[in-house]
């Protein structure tokens, strides 16, 4: 049978399109962006952040088990932790992760994942800063979680908070190839998951609790403590510090690699599917349905083997454009950009990256497992400029009634929040802008008053008017422009 042009233009069309989805296009975004080396000589680094304490240290962690820190404008760290005696290290084991509290500055707790000598079981460990000098860890260690590794690699190994203030834990599916065990889809195995603990509030005899939303929460099937499950190695994972999502890359078996917008619930597939290539390792479930497909995914093509996660960009410098999600392969070195569902190369470098990293300004670092720390810099890079907000309130959604005084409400969705922009006509720049209100992201519509003054209007979450005390309210252009910033008290 012959083909006619125009089926034979379609088909070719469709190759092209999942061509460009499974595999990131060579052109860079920008030859001005560069690294620009922070420190070098350590012992096969794995990740990099900061403490969010106002010290703009950077905390490095190296994999045999020992976390640097770093004061602004050196390049000698210094031991902040040593634990080599108590971490199984080498492949995929070692010390992995590290999660600042994010009452740090006052409570002195920060939170690991290392591989524990000699059993090589996984486990999430607090230590907590000295009280005499910050820069030097308490050894005493107060264990939380732990699970046995039936095999060596596949460890996961990331933690960090979430904006709910949880702790959240990458867990690798056991290791060896195609999940032998099934575990990422047993959702009474802790293996192939994302957990969600509550490290603040024991409960039944442990020494944490699980938030009462997880998914397997009380009487149903499944671990109180896993968030989301089908993941095959979500070795790095991140939050958009403005929208609050949770991006994670999850290294791929032979075929695909993927960046995953973990939510809470939800199934990701592996081992049914491997990106959004069904696998065989379960043909039959391959049309069940169910499973969440990656936001984005390619293949292994080029030498192109791991995905390492990275961030997604809301620093203030300008470094890498602003919103778009930075990532890597550890086995090419390649760097890409995810923006607006198109990736593109940004750099390539002969770095095996193993990890990114933030600092408290949200400027990103790239971590090079050969013993390198660098930074994205961009020197032709200009800044937005600021704008300016004049004046803000809350409102009743149902019917617009101001609500002055402002005092505590349980349900802050019933509520809004209208700032009026300085000028007396809406401008283009302010189209997609987002209110934020103490740094959290609120849905946000540009529009105007009767009296045509243009005005952002948002709708509070529903903790936002729980507590007293104050609403610091600034406004974030999508070019990464932001407003000065407004303060509102919320009475008892």
């Amino acid at each position: 049978m012959k083909l006619g042009f125009f089926t034979i233009f379609l088909c070719c069309l469709l190759i092209a399109i999942a061509n460009e989805r499974i595999n990131p296009v060579r052109a860079q975004t920008s030859s001005d962006i560069t690294l620009e080396t922070v420190v070098t000589g350590l012992d096969s680094p794995v990740y990099v952040t900061h403490s969010n304490d106002h010290s703009r240290r950077l905390f490095i962690v190296e994999q045999p088990g020992r976390i640097k820190v770093l004061d602004p404008g050196s390049n000698t760290p210094r031991v902040f932790l040593d634990i080599v005696n108590k971490v199984l290290s080498g492949g995929e084991r070692g010390l992995l992760g590290l999660a600042f509290h994010p009452q740090f500055e006052s409570n002195r707790r920060f939170f690991v994942n290392y591989t524990r000598r000699p059993d090589g079981a996984t486990v999430i460990v607090e230590y907590h800063a000295s009280a005499a000098d910050t820069d030097q860890a308490d050894p005493t260690e107060i264990v939380h979680l732990s699970f046995a590794q039936p095999f060596a690699n596949h460890n996961g190994g990331m933690v960090e908070f979430g904006p709910d203030g949880f702790l959240y834990i990458g867990t690798g599916d056991g290791g060896s190839a195609n999940d032998p065990g099934n575990r990422a889809q047993n959702v009474n195995e802790l293996l192939g998951k994302i957990l969600r603990i509550d490290v603040d509030h024991p409960a039944g005899g442990l020494s944490y609790s699980s938030p009462s939303d997880n998914p397997f929460f009380g009487p149903a099937s499944g671990r109180d403590e896993i968030y989301a499950y089908g993941l095959r190695n979500p070795w790095r994972f991140s939050f958009d510090r403005i929208t609050g999502e949770l991006y994670a890359g999850d290294v791929g078996q032979g075929a695909r690699e993927e960046i995953d917008i973990i939510q809470n619930g939800r199934n990701y597939g592996w081992r049914v599917f491997e990106g959004t290539l069904c696998t065989n390792n379960d043909p039959g479930l391959c049309s069940a349905g169910g499973f969440t497909p990656p936001i984005a995914e390619y293949g292994h093509t080029g030498g192109r083997c791991s995905i390492t996660g990275g961030y997604v960009y809301r620093g203030t410098k300008s470094s890498l454009p602003f919103g778009s999600y930075v990532f890597a392969d550890f086995c090419t070195g390649e760097i890409f950009l995810l923006r607006d569902g198109s990736q593109s190369l940004l750099m390539d470098t002969s770095m095996s990256i193993s990890s990114f990293g933030e600092d408290e300004d949200g400027e990103i670092y790239v971590v090079g497992i050969e013993g390198t720390i660098r930074k994205f810099t961009n020197p032709s890079a200009v800044s937005p400029e600021p704008f300016s907000i004049v004046s803000a309130f809350i409102r009743k959604r149902s019917n617009g009634v101001i609500i002055d005084p402002l005092s505590v409400r349980p349900n802050g969705k019933k509520f809004e929040i209208v700032v009026r922009e300085s000028g007396s006509v809406p401008v283009s720049a302010s189209q997609g802008a987002t209110v934020l209100v103490n740094g959290v992201a609120m849905n946000t519509e540009y529009t105007t008053l009767a009296t045509e003054t243009p005005v952002f209007v948002a709708r509070l979450r529903r903790p936002t008017l729980s507590t007293p005390g104050p609403l610091v309210v600034e406004v974030l252009r999508v070019n990464g422009s932001r407003s000065n910033q407004l303060a509102l008290q919320v009475l008892p």
